[in-house]
């Protein structure tokens, strides 16, 4: 058995679940067997198989011996993998101002090759300066004390991190020309805003498109949306979607697949990249006057 390298916890856990579901499936082991074996619904082998919640090394052990995996160049492997899948992502240090819906994403994010995404109210988060990110939270959230807004700007700032390590994932922004003409701060963050998305445009695995307002109407009348592409053959694709009170991951293939034909749709009724930082530039000047 060859396991693929999983970077960040919540993508092990994935593809240790996916190992498990195989295994299972391998020696005819029904879910509800699986899970008299750890004392467990089979709902919950269901979601440990899907990578939706945490593993008890016990039970991984467990489940190894009743699929027959019972030796040790077999089963360690697999046990270390459930050992790492419960470190905490760097996320747990903002839990207390961050929703638990959310989290799951920040993992996915950090184990993503390919983050495609499309936002039609603000900038993407990960290419938001720290000023611009205080006035988007400070204005969505008005109930928050200093204390709080502060808390969710660095916990936005650390995500950036993922765009400057030595192996950084491809990010395509496909932004909303409104959301460049959104004052949602004074002249001088919006210039400092649209100055670092000139810069970051100039990053090889950073590509940043503006669909414009001439453009009319276009498929992705459902709202923003991002499209997570990961390098274990393991995992799928996932859509993410974000609402007021919550958010949904999507993965089955007729939903990514319309999600992905949408992004494309986007994408050539968007600038070109070569074309972005001239339109920037003169929506600049307009905030600068």
């Amino acid at each position: 058995m060859t396991l693929q390298r999983a970077s960040g916890p919540i993508v092990r856990r994935v593809v240790l679940g996916t190992q498990l579901r195989r295994l299972r499936e391998a020696k005819g082991i029904s879910r509800v067997d699986a899970g008299y074996s750890i004392r467990a619904s089979e709902s919950k082998i269901s979601r440990l198989e899907l990578g939706r919640v945490s593993f008890k090394e016990r039970d991984v052990a467990d489940l190894l011996t009743l699929y027959g995996v019972t030796g040790e160049r077999d089963r360690s492997p697999l046990l270390e993998l459930a050992r790492q899948a419960n470190e905490p992502g760097w996320w747990q240090g903002f839990t207390d101002v961050m929703p638990g819906w959310f989290q799951p994403y920040l993992g996915l994010e950090e184990a993503a090759t390919l983050i495609r995404t499309y936002e039609l109210q603000f900038i993407p988060g990960l290419l938001q300066t720290k000023d611009y990110a205080r006035a988007v939270m400070a204005g969505a959230r008005q109930v928050d004390g200093d204390d709080v807004v502060e808390r969710r700007v660095q916990a936005r700032i650390s995500r950036q991190a993922i765009l400057d390590r030595p192996d950084p994932p491809r990010a395509w922004a496909i932004i909303d020309e409104a959301a460049l003409w959104r004052s949602v701060a004074g002249p001088a963050v919006m210039q400092g805003q649209l100055e670092h998305l000139i810069a970051l445009n100039a990053n090889p695995n950073i590509t940043i498109q503006v669909i414009p307002f001439n453009v009319g109407p276009h498929t992705a009348e459902g709202g923003a949306f991002s499209i997570l592409r990961f390098g274990e053959p393991d995992i799928a694709d996932v859509v993410y979607l974000e609402h007021l009170t919550g958010s949904v991951y999507l993965d089955k293939p007729d939903d990514v697949t319309r999600y992905t034909l949408a992004m494309d749709n986007l994408a050539l009724k968007s600038t070109a990249p070569d074309d972005t930082v001239k339109v920037i530039e003169k929506i600049a000047s307009y905030h600068a006057a």
